[in-house]
């Protein structure tokens, strides 16, 4: 299927303010935002969204759908008013925008940028330890992106939260999902990804492997060939040490000639 999206300019602002108390020194913060509206076809499905990010942290997203905000740093809210039908109305500028770009670009069929995915653990693994599984979706465009987790070969579900789409360079998109787990050795997690970009949906795996340890014969091995150094140094210490002074004797003695 072809798609025809339409991106604002990501609008940024650098903002500097007095904090009370320092002796007015400056604060800097750096605010984002990204709306975008795009409609795919011969589905005629729409999606949009409005994204507001603070010093590289998402604050919050409005989902052109679902016509709700979605806050991610809740402390923010009781900080400041947001006005969700003000950032739908912008959304619905660009669905017009679009609408006229369209019929001026003869239906021409946007580029289709497939994702590189990367699936990594959250925290360094420890068998048993409750972690989480993020699955990493990066440079793709447009963002139309479906993400499905597998446990050994089973789909999962229970617990999986997404972020937003997030821009990434060149004008493309990133987004997360997360997947809480409890390692156990063998089992076989698997991230699956699918895009317009890509002929097939595209899959990463991570396998639970518990760390490799020491047969129990060689491990005694090491501890008896160490044991044995040890002896060895207590004997011939107190030798070398002897052997030593008489030499020192016997120079002494000889004197010069």
């Amino acid at each position: 299927c072809s798609s025809v999206s339409c991106c604002q300019g990501f609008a940024c602002a650098l903002s500097q303010h007095t904090t009370p108390g320092q002796d007015f020194s400056l604060v800097e913060y750096t605010e984002l935002q990204m709306r975008f509206f795009q409609e795919s076809f011969p589905s005629k499905e729409e999606s949009g969204l409005f994204l507001q990010d603070i010093n590289g942290e998402e604050t919050l997203h409005v989902d052109w759908n679902t016509k709700q905000q979605i806050w991610r740093l809740p402390e923010i809210k009781q900080a400041i008013h947001f006005d969700v039908q003000g950032v739908l109305g912008t959304i619905a500028v660009l669905k017009n925008n679009l609408a006229i770009l369209m019929k001026r670009s003869n239906w021409t069929q946007s580029q289709n940028v497939a994702p590189i995915v990367k699936l990594y653990l959250k925290t360094p693994l420890e068998m048993g330890d409750p972690n989480v599984l993020i699955c990493f979706a990066d440079r793709f465009s447009p963002p139309v992106l479906k993400i499905t987790w597998l446990k050994n070969g089973q789909l999962v579900s229970q617990g999986v939260e997404e972020t937003a789409y997030f821009p990434s360079v060149d004008n493309t998109f990133r987004k997360f999902s997360y997947l809480p787990l409890v390692p156990e050795d063998g089992d076989i997690y698997t991230c699956q990804v699918e895009h317009w970009g890509l002929d097939q949906p595209l899959q990463e795996t991570w396998t639970a492997k518990a760390p490799t340890l020491l047969p129990e014969t060689l491990e005694n091995m090491v501890c008896a060939l160490g044991l044995a150094v040890a002896i060895l140094g207590i004997i011939t210490g107190p030798i070398i040490f002897i052997k030593a002074r008489r030499m020192r004797s016997d120079n002494r003695g000889r004197g010069a000639l």
